[in-house]
Formats: C-alpha cells, sequence, structure tokens
C-alpha cells in the first residue's frame, strides 16, 4: 500500500462516492421498507423530521461501520483506496463521526470542502484534515 495522499485522489474519491450511492439507495429502500410493518403499511411523509433522522442514522451506520471494521467502503474497494488516521493507523468510532459530520457540511456547502483538496498541500478534503483522517491508495 502506497502511502501518498495526492490531489488525483480527487477523482478517485468522487467515482467512489458515487459507487457508494448506488449502494445506499438500496440500503435506504430497506431501511424504510423496515418501517412499513409499524406504519400499517403507509407510506411515511416526506417531510417528517424522525424519518430523516432515522435516514441519516442509517447513512452514518453505512459508513461509520466500514471505515471502523477495515476502513473501506464498497465503493472504496472498487476503486483500491483505503481510509486510515494520518499516521496510518485504524480508525475508530471517534475518527468515523468527525468524518462523517464534516463530509456532511463539505456536502452542504455544494461539494467545496472536497475541492479543498486542490488547494491544501497535502491533498486532504476539509473533513480529511479536520478529522485527522485520510485516503490512502492499496
Amino acid at each position: 500500500m502506497t502511502t501518498d495522499i495526492t490531489r488525483s485522489n480527487l477523482l478517485r474519491r468522487l467515482l467512489a462516492i458515487s459507487y457508494d450511492c448506488l449502494l445506499l439507495t438500496g440500503l435506504l429502500f430497506l431501511a424504510t421498507a423496515a418501517l412499513l410493518p409499524f406504519t400499517g403499511g403507509k407510506a411515511i411523509h416526506s417531510g417528517n423530521f424522525l424519518f430523516m433522522l432515522y435516514l441519516l442514522f442509517c447513512n452514518y451506520l453505512y459508513f461509520g461501520w466500514q471505515w471502523t471494521h477495515g476502513g473501506q467502503t464498497l465503493g472504496m474497494r472498487a476503486w483500491k483506496i483505503r481510509l486510515m488516521g494520518l499516521q496510518q493507523q485504524p480508525v475508530n468510532w471517534t475518527m468515523a463521526s468527525k468524518r462523517f459530520g464534516l463530509a456532511l457540511l463539505s456536502w452542504m456547502f455544494l461539494g467545496a470542502g472536497f475541492f479543498w483538496s486542490l488547494i491544501d498541500a497535502q491533498g486532504l478534503t476539509f473533513h480529511d484534515r479536520y478529522s485527522e483522517t485520510g485516503l490512502f491508495r492499496v
């Protein structure tokens, strides 16, 4: 495994995210279906705050579990990248939680946190830098 974190990883990172989005779509369908027995088979209104929190929690578990158990989501495996601490240590739940929250902020600002990697001296994104994690090529 090479330890360099470079600007060329931005494309690889975005492609892994697109794979994970496809997988998450299926996961969120299943998570929603799991709630149907509790709603009597009726649809949940799109503006339901608790439902949105539930889906956000499902996303958190998807990423957090995989980051802390091997450092790779399925999309990251396909593009041969691994998440580790900046000192090449495994990611713990604290690091994963910070990373998830900061990545949400990155997306809320139209992906600006990802493009941060183009100007960062080490090629780190906003959420890499402040969660003390980084993507390494496998």
